[in-house]
């Protein structure tokens, strides 16, 4: 019995020596911890917005992204195969973002680019903070949350503008906008 538990004691700590010092874990910790808040910032954007990917969703891609990247440098991978990785975890997360895409037929307009586009960003954010680059995840993060936030005033300025303008329908969407104003206001009539 003695021996059978000595082997399984051994095998354990076989296991879990992928972190062999207190150095190690720091870089760790402070790794996955950068990618964890960083993705926060720009899902705490998306999510006082009232975007359906939000706060845990971008710290959630950015963990995964910053965890696919730190993996193989761990195990020792050549950095120019960690390029096949940044390759997988593109596609990866392209097809996440294709999710957050909506197209509204009703009203001819597709919704959920920008939040794609953060989730996209955030995947970047995560690598960068996995490889170690924790100041170009940063002032990526930065950039990031002034073009969501701060521009945003800017592009209701712009809509503003245009919808005084009275811009004339695409052609063969006419009747489609004359569908949509009766729709709404028969709802708004209703209620």
């Amino acid at each position: 019995m003695e021996g059978i538990a000595q082997e399984v004691w051994s095998s354990l700590q076989v296991e879990f020596s992928d972190v062999a010092n207190a150095g190690d874990v720091t870089r760790i910790v402070v790794r996955l911890g950068m990618a964890i808040i960083l993705g926060g910032i720009i899902g705490y954007e998306r999510e006082s917005k009232g975007k359906p990917a939000g706060l845990r969703t971008h710290m959630v891609v950015s963990l995964g992204a910053a965890l696919f990247i730190l993996i193989p440098l761990q195990a020792g991978m050549d950095i120019r195969d960690i390029s096949r990785v940044h390759q997988g975890v593109i596609a990866g997360i392209g097809f996440l973002g294709a999710g957050a895409i909506i197209k509204l037929s009703d009203r001819q307009e597709i919704q959920g680019l920008t939040t794609a586009a953060s989730i996209w960003l955030v995947a970047a954010i995560g690598v960068a903070a996995g490889m170690g680059l924790e100041v170009t995840a940063i002032l990526a993060t930065l950039l990031a949350w002034l073009i969501l936030g701060a521009l945003r005033h800017l592009e209701n300025q712009i809509d503003c503008n245009d919808s005084g303008r009275g811009m004339a329908p695409i052609q063969g969407q006419e009747s489609a906008g004359i569908e949509t104003q009766s729709a709404d206001s028969q709802r708004a009539g209703g209620q």
